[in-house]
C-alpha cells in the first residue's frame, strides 16, 4: 500500500477501501465507495472540500445533523469521566438517558432495555413477546425491514429474509399501500378495512393462541415511506387485544422528530406494549438501540430471569450521546422544525414536483420523511427499472445533493435541522434532475 499523497487523500481513503473493507449488503468487485471526510448539521464532504447537501441523513439517522456541538461535547466529557462499564452496574448517564426516553412514552412505560442497534431491539421485543405470552409466531408484513440478526431478519419482508430465514415461527401479511394496493382498494379507508380483514384472516388461520407479537413499523421506512391509513394501526392494535397479542412498533427509523413527532404513533390513536427505537434516539454517533417495554411486560420479569443481554447495554457514551441529543430536540424545538418543514416546505414542494413530472407516480410523507415513487408510465404505474433510479442518484450526486434511494424511489430524508433555504435548494436539484432525467427516457 502505498502512502498517500499530498491533496490526494480521497484517492488514498477508497484505495484503503477496497483493500481491505468488505460492505454490506453488495457485491464487492464493482463497489466505488463516495469519500466522506467531514460533515456539519446538513452538509458533507470529501477531502477535496467538495460538499454535498445530505438528503440522505445517511441511513435515515442522523436526525440532529453532523456534528452538533452538544452531543459532540457530551461524547467527549463522559469519555473523560468513564468511557465503559458493564451492564449490571448502575451508571448514572444509563439512567438519565432511560428516563428521557419514557418521560417522551404514553403512560405506562417506565422501563426501557438498552441494545447496540435497532435490529438487536427487534430481536429483544420479538424474545420479550414470546417471554411473556408463552406463544411462538410473530406477524409482520412483507413490505419492512426490521434489521439483520437471527429474528429479525426473518421478521423482515423484503428480499433480505430470504437468504437468512433460519428463526422460525414467522408470518407474513400484506399491509396497506394502496398506491400498488394488494386489496383492489380506491380510497384510504377500503384500504385499511381490506388489509385489516387480511390481517385478521391470517391471524385466525395460524391460530390467534399461537401468535405472540404483531410487528410493524409504525411508518415503514426503506420499503417506501409507506403512511398509514385511517383507522389501520387503531384496527391492529384492536385485534391484538383480542387475542392477547403483543404489538409491537418499530420506530427505529420513524421515531425522535422524522415524521414530525417524538414517536411517528404519536400522530394516531395506538399505544403499542413495546416500541423498539435506534437511529434518531442520538443521531448514530455512538450505536444504541432499545426496548421501550409497558409495565405489564417489565413486572413479569420481576421475578422470573429476562433471558437476554448485550455486553454493550447501555454504554456510557452512548447514553451521554441521548441525554444531550434529546435535551438539544427540545430546546432548540428540533422536532417542531421536522413538523413544519414537512408540512409548509416538503410536503407542498415534493407535490408540485409529482404533479409536473410524470415520472412521479407518488409523492408521500410527513415531517422529514418522503418517498418520490418513479414511474416509467403514470397510467400503469409500473416502476422504472433499477438503471434508471441509478442514473438519477448519479444526477443528483452530479448537483450537490446526496440522496437515499431504494427500489424505485428516491426517499427525501433530510436532517430534521433542515433550513427552509437548504429545503428550497433540494426541491430544485430535485426538479432539475428529473427533468434531465425525462429528456434522457425520450
Amino acid at each position: 500500500m502505498t502512502e498517500p499523497v499530498p491533496g490526494d487523500l480521497d484517492g488514498h481513503t477508497v484505495e484503503l477501501d477496497r483493500a481491505h473493507v468488505f460492505h454490506s449488503w453488495s457485491a464487492q468487485a464493482a463497489l466505488s465507495p463516495m469519500v466522506v471526510a467531514g460533515g456539519l448539521g446538513c452538509r458533507v464532504w470529501n477531502h477535496a472540500g467538495r460538499e454535498w447537501l445530505d438528503f440522505s441523513s445517511q441511513l435515515v439517522n442522523v436526525n440532529i445533523g453532523h456534528q452538533h456541538p452538544r452531543i459532540v461535547a457530551a461524547i467527549q466529557e463522559q469519555a473523560a469521566l468513564l468511557t465503559t462499564i458493564s451492564p449490571p452496574t448502575a451508571n448514572l448517564a444509563r439512567g438519565e438517558a432511560a428516563r428521557r426516553i419514557v418521560d417522551l412514552a404514553p403512560d405506562g412505560f417506565t422501563k426501557v432495555f438498552f441494545t447496540n442497534g435497532g435490529a438487536d431491539a427487534n430481536e429483544n421485543a420479538i424474545r420479550m413477546a414470546r417471554q411473556f405470552t408463552g406463544r411462538d409466531k410473530v406477524v409482520s408484513t412483507y413490505r419492512s425491514y426490521h434489521g439483520n440478526t437471527g429474528a429479525a431478519v426473518v421478521a423482515t419482508g423484503d428480499w433480505r429474509r430470504v437468504p437468512n430465514e433460519y428463526a422460525r415461527g414467522h408470518v407474513h401479511v400484506f399491509g396497506p399501500y394502496l398506491y400498488r394496493s394488494e386489496f383492489w382498494a380506491t380510497t384510504p379507508e377500503e384500504e385499511s378495512e381490506r388489509a385489516l380483514r387480511h390481517l385478521t384472516r391470517v391471524v385466525e388461520s395460524e391460530g390467534p393462541a399461537s401468535v405472540a407479537a404483531i410487528l410493524l413499523e409504525t411508518v415503514p421506512g426503506t420499503a417506501g415511506v409507506l403512511m398509514p391509513p385511517p383507522g389501520y394501526l387503531e384496527g391492529v392494535r384492536a385485534l391484538a387485544d383480542k387475542h392477547g397479542i403483543m404489538l409491537i412498533l418499530d420506530e427505529v427509523m420513524a421515531g425522535f422528530g422524522r415524521t414530525g413527532q417524538w414517536f411517528a404513533f404519536d400522530a394516531y390513536d395506538v399505544v403499542p406494549d413495546l416500541i423498539t427505537f435506534a437511529k434518531g434516539v442520538n443521531s448514530g454517533y455512538v450505536p444504541v438501540g432499545g426496548v421501550v417495554i409497558s409495565d405489564p411486560i417489565a413486572a413479569h420479569f420481576d421475578d422470573i430471569v429476562f433471558p437476554g443481554g448485550l455486553t454493550y447495554s447501555g454504554h456510557p457514551l452512548a447514553m451521554a450521546s441521548i441525554v444531550a441529543s434529546i435535551d438539544a430536540m427540545a430546546d432548540e424545538g428540533i422536532v417542531d422544525n421536522a413538523a413544519r418543514i414537512g408540512r409548509d416546505v416538503l410536503g407542498p414542494g415534493l407535490a408540485e414536483l409529482a404533479e409536473k413530472h410524470d415520472l412521479v407516480g407518488e409523492a408521500r410523507g410527513a415531517g422529514v420523511f418522503w418517498a418520490l415513487e418513479l414511474v416509467s408510465d403514470p397510467e400503469s404505474r409500473e416502476p422504472v427499472a433499477p438503471a434508471v433510479v441509478g442514473r438519477a442518484k448519479a444526477l443528483l450526486l452530479e448537483r450537490g445533493l446526496l440522496p437515499f434511494v431504494a427500489d424505485n424511489r428516491i426517499h427525501v430524508v433530510p436532517p430534521c435541522v433542515v433550513t427552509d433555504d437548504e429545503a428550497g435548494t433540494a426541491l430544485a436539484i430535485y426538479d432539475d434532475a428529473l427533468t434531465l432525467l425525462t429528456k434522457e427516457l425520450s
